[in-house]
């Protein structure tokens, strides 16, 4: 198949974004010294005797409705403008976070999600506390209640609202979103339940755990509703944990023998790659087939150029486009994860999205620790295995890519790797960077291993120089010099 016969786009498979809302007061924040403090001023200037305790026992509904508890209907507005203008100097200070909001939200970003409040309580006076404690939500909206927060829920599309009051589920419910309630405002456990919350936690510490396994099935699920979407399928596999799990998955999904494994021969594939593949297939039951790709050939892949990989992955889906068609298949798939789809400079995806082939993972929005969690659990000898490029990555773009250089590199960390094979070395990339290299190895052993073995081992392969990164093993680094190649000389 050449590049004039690229076959359209797949068409896209859509699975929500992960938008997670949060009521603010009592589930966010406790912001109720602050309140208690601003009501204790309006009784002092209005001489009305005020309960403020009674008052921060009941936070929830709207402003005006506990004003109207404590004065006539003429004097609320004007009571509620007051309010308003003494919050920000005196209940912002005193409002603390509640245990494990940071963790919620660091949970949320973990899972490529985004994050809003909606809250009963004035817009201003949300950014103020949010601001002030320093949380990073991406829209707060104020001035809603009760069901009226489904407005701004549907407009976001938030499929999660986090709430401590009844009125929280009502929003929820009238947004269509499931409705988390957390036991930290003036409702019980039992009573939020009673209510109708889906969930029911007895504080946002407990949420992140929640959110994890909630968020993993829901991927999963979508995952497998896709993959049963096709009669048969290619799975382009490399043998590393991401491609792995889509073939564990698509096997499960429409079954082993309607499942090709196709793991491509070639220099870039290093050595001891290739029979672990050969075993993870076999284990499954699914044919698995090796071709050879002639990416060699390809004149923008030797020149190693930004785009480098742009040609490989043409080269990958071209080749495996006759086998599926031997089969009689009509889709071919690649590992690419949701984590990739995010990191910038990636010509490889856009070359496989050219030609057809579907991404699964990226659809459902798994990301790479999802899939490596979801590989655990169904008892992938993967779960853990290290990101493994190919070869080519370790060349320095612009020097011209060669079977010897890439049997170098590949000699070159074997070496390495049995040198630290006794440190428990989980990644190694050596990096061409001409006649020296540059040796990334993980972080936490940097300061434990002898750095001249390290270096006279990489030299023994043809390096004439090499030296240890002190900032040690990182997915594309070599991105990195050609963004600012002055700095990596």
């Amino acid at each position: 198949m050449s590049t004039a016969e690229i076959r359209p786009a797949p068409a896209t498979f859509d699975v929500p974004e992960l938008v997670v809302g949060f009521d603010l007061d009592m589930t966010l924040i406790d912001s109720r010294p602050g309140i208690q403090l601003v009501w204790d001023l309006l009784a002092a200037e209005t001489g009305v005797p005020i309960d403020s305790e009674l008052v921060v026992s009941r936070l929830g509904p709207p402003l005006t409705w506990e004003m109207a508890n404590w004065f006539p209907p003429e004097q609320v507005d004007a009571m509620v403008t007051r309010y308003r203008e003494h919050y920000p100097s005196h209940a912002i200070t005193g409002s603390l976070p509640l245990p494990g909001v940071a963790e919620s939200l660091a949970a949320i970003r973990a899972l490529r999600g985004r994050t809003m409040v909606v809250s009963a309580k004035h817009t201003p006076s949300v950014r103020l506390h949010l601001e002030h404690l320093g949380l990073d939500v991406d829209e707060p909206v104020g001035d809603l209640h009760g069901a009226e927060k489904g407005t701004a829920l549907r407009e976001h599309q938030a499929g999660i609202f986090v709430g401590d009051h009844t009125a929280d589920i009502d929003g929820a419910q009238a947004a269509g979103a499931v409705a988390v309630a957390v036991a930290t405002g003036p409702f019980t456990a039992d009573e939020l339940r009673a209510y109708g919350a889906d969930v029911v936690l007895n504080d946002l510490t407990e949420f992140p755990a929640w959110l994890e396994a909630y968020v993993l099935e829901q991927r999963l699920e979508a995952l497998m509703k896709r993959l049963s979407s096709y009669d048969k399928l290619v799975v382009a596999f490399s043998g590393g944990a991401d491609s792995a799990f889509l073939l564990a998955a698509a096997a499960r999904a429409i079954g082993p023998a309607n499942v090709v494994a196709a793991t491509a021969i070639s220099p870039s594939l290093p050595d001891a790659e290739l029979e672990p593949a050969a075993r993870f297939a076999d284990a499954l039951g699914v044919r698995h087939v090796t071709p050879h790709t002639h990416e060699m050939d390809r004149e923008g892949y030797q020149a190693n150029a930004g785009d480098r990989c742009y040609f490989c992955k043409a080269e990958l889906v071209e080749t495996l486009q006759p086998i599926a068609d031997e089969f009689g298949i009509t889709a071919i798939a690649t590992g690419t994860n949701a984590d990739d789809a995010i990191a910038g400079f990636r010509p490889g995806i856009r070359a496989a999205h050219e030609r057809g082939a579907i991404t699964p993972l990226k659809d459902a929005r798994l990301t790479k620790a999802q899939i490596r969690e979801a590989s655990r659990s169904w008892g992938l000898a993967t779960s853990d295995k290290p990101a493994a490029a190919c070869l080519s990555s370790r060349i320095a773009y612009g020097i011209r890519i060669t079977p010897n250089l890439l049997a170098r590199v590949d000699r070159a960390e074997a070496a390495i790797r049995s040198q630290l094979a006794a440190y428990g070395l989980q990644n190694v990339r050596v990096r061409d960077l001409g006649e020296a290299a540059s040796i990334e190895i993980d972080h936490e052993l940097i300061a434990r291993v002898d750095h001249q073995e390290l270096v006279d081992a990489v030299m023994a392969e043809g390096f004439t120089a090499a030296r240890v990164d002190p900032r040690g093993f990182r997915s594309g680094s070599m991105n990195e010099r050609l963004k600012d190649p002055d700095k990596y000389r």
